[in-house]
């Protein structure tokens, strides 16, 4: 399927390129979120006209999310979970845990599909974990998982 970016989308494009995606990435995200239309001329024509408009857009979103990143890099976000004795959690931690941990504590609405999580958080320990904000901006927090001590 072939579609215009209406927004920069990470190892994608830019605004105003034509790519080639699968069927289904096209019509259930691209589309439907907003972020591409599919490709024919009077398309390309309208991205063209509307391109620095789109560009303008793009830039008070990225130097906004930008504040966001400088207030939620480098900080670190406790988890108390129960354990086995090995330090195994009986469930990991998963994004959408983190992203009310952090609109909990900072006040910032991170959404969980933005969290990048390399690893499984399901053990007791310290995690770095990515954030990416936009295709330009990312922060990188730490996770710290601590035993519950059981009386």
């Amino acid at each position: 399927m072939e579609v215009i970016l209406l927004e920069n989308i990470i190892n994608l494009g830019n605004i105003g390129d034509k790519v080639i995606v699968k069927p289904g990435y096209g019509r259930n995200f691209l589309l439907k979120t907003g972020k591409a239309l599919r490709y024919s001329k009077e398309n390309l024509d309208y991205v063209s006209k509307k391109k620095s408009e789109l560009n303008k857009k793009n830039l008070e979103l990225k130097n906004k999310l930008k504040e966001i990143a400088q207030t939620i890099n480098k900080k670190s976000f406790e988890f108390n979970k129960e354990s086995k004795e090995n330090g195994e959690l009986y469930g990991s931690i998963k994004p959408k845990e983190i992203s009310n941990k952090i609109l909990e504590k900072l006040k910032v609405e991170v959404k969980p599909s933005q969290i990048l999580i390399k690893e499984n958080l399901d053990k007791i320990g310290n995690y770095n974990v990515d954030i990416n904000l936009h295709s330009e901006v990312s922060a990188k927090i730490i996770i710290k998982i601590n035993k519950i001590q059981s009386s």
